[in-house]
């Protein structure tokens, strides 16, 4: 079967997203996914996404690691997705989707997605180290000079270690920039590698910051690899609340490929 895909990328984080309201995919084929995801013999993507029809909003968003398995929330992923559906004309400006964490609200406004985040209502703090879930588990640990971290190597070494065991985290490494604006490098399970950027990442850097007492602002600026990113939020006597992932999301190109 010939399969039509696009690729678009969030901040450098990269995806392979095929409109699949036909149900056309065998979405239990990983090992076809992952061969699609890899960077010398597919196509190369960080992540693996399908379009779908949903009762109970405007699409449904189903997410792979770029190992072939199903994963937890990407933050620009959903971003992608949003922008795909305004491209498909699903949508307009404004949309409501199904993940595998819920429904979220999303708005497009001058070419910039906004997606709306679930609450967090826990954020653990250790003495080296945050961890939290923004939709995905996340480990948060302030760093100095991140520009020569060689964040595969320890990144690898605390998503394996004794902290997390077989079930890993996303690792963020953070370094202050200014009083609202961090440089955050993030390895990804599922990928177990370094990407260019995270989305789920920033906003549990962004949260922790604040915990922290790191800034006292609740609009955080992120510098990833792959360029810029905002996060906003709300803080209540519950934890986290209204909490937006900003950024651009681009469609690089439109290609087919035998399924």
């Amino acid at each position: 079967m010939t399969m039509t895909f696009y690729k678009y990328q969030g901040t450098g984080n990269d995806f392979i997203i095929v409109d699949n309201r036909l149900q056309r995919i065998d979405k239990n084929n990983t090992k076809r996914i992952a061969e699609l995801c890899d960077r010398r013999f597919g196509i190369g993507a960080d992540g693996f996404i399908l379009l779908e029809n949903d009762t109970s909003s405007d699409f449904k968003m189903v997410y792979y690691n770029s190992d072939g398995n199903q994963s937890s929330m990407c933050g620009n992923g959903g971003r992608c997705i949003v922008a795909f559906a305004k491209f498909l004309g699903i949508i307009e400006n404004d949309t409501e989707f199904f993940a595998i964490d819920g429904l979220h609200k999303a708005k497009i406004k001058d070419g910039i997605v906004h997606l709306h985040m679930q609450d967090v209502d826990r954020i653990e703090v250790f003495d080296s180290h945050s961890f939290l879930d923004t939709g995905s588990p996340h480990h948060v640990e302030m760093v100095s000079n991140i520009e020569t971290l060689n964040v595969k190597s320890k990144g690898s070494a605390i998503r394996y270690g004794a902290l997390y065991n077989e079930v890993g985290s996303n690792v963020n490494f953070v370094e202050q920039l200014a009083d609202n604006r961090f440089a955050v490098r993030t390895y990804e399970r599922g990928v177990e590698d370094e990407t260019l950027s995270c989305g789920t990442g920033v906003t549990a850097v962004a949260l922790a910051m604040h915990h922290n007492n790191k800034t006292t602002r609740n609009e955080v600026e992120l510098k990833v690899v792959g360029g810029e990113l905002k996060v906003h939020f709300a803080k209540s006597p519950e934890g986290y609340k209204d909490i937006w992932l900003v950024g651009p999301a681009e469609q690089v190109f439109k290609g087919e490929i035998e399924w």
